[in-house]
């Protein structure tokens, strides 16, 4: 399967964990095999529309957070998008965003 599989498998399992519900339990919640429920969450197969839908009502999220795969980008397209985000920006938002950085910062630095 392709890279949306693959994500949205790794998301379902993300979502699942963060429930603290395992592979078994899920796949019973939703009437499904725990065989079919490894093979999305390793991308190999595709949910169908139902399965989406139990999955969102279980896991109580909404359907776009299970395509919300913007924590899976790679370094190189993060840095990408901020420095064309910060190329476009005029004076008063570069310094929000320098504001905003060095917090960040701040609090790791704790």
């Amino acid at each position: 399967m392709g890279e949306i599989s693959q994500k949205l498998g790794l998301r379902i399992k993300e979502l699942r964990e963060r429930n603290h519900l395992t592979q078994f339990k899920l796949a019973e919640l939703i009437n499904m095999e725990p065989s079919n429920l490894s093979k999305i969450e390793r991308g190999i197969q595709m949910p169908k529309e139902e399965t989406l839908e139990a999955i969102i009502k279980v896991l109580n999220i909404e359907l776009k957070e299970l395509f919300d795969f913007q924590h899976f980008m790679e370094h190189e397209d993060i840095l990408k998008i901020l420095i064309d985000i910060l190329k476009n920006s005029n004076l008063q938002e570069l310094r929000a965003y320098y504001k905003m950085i060095n917090s960040v910062r701040d609090l790791n630095n704790v």
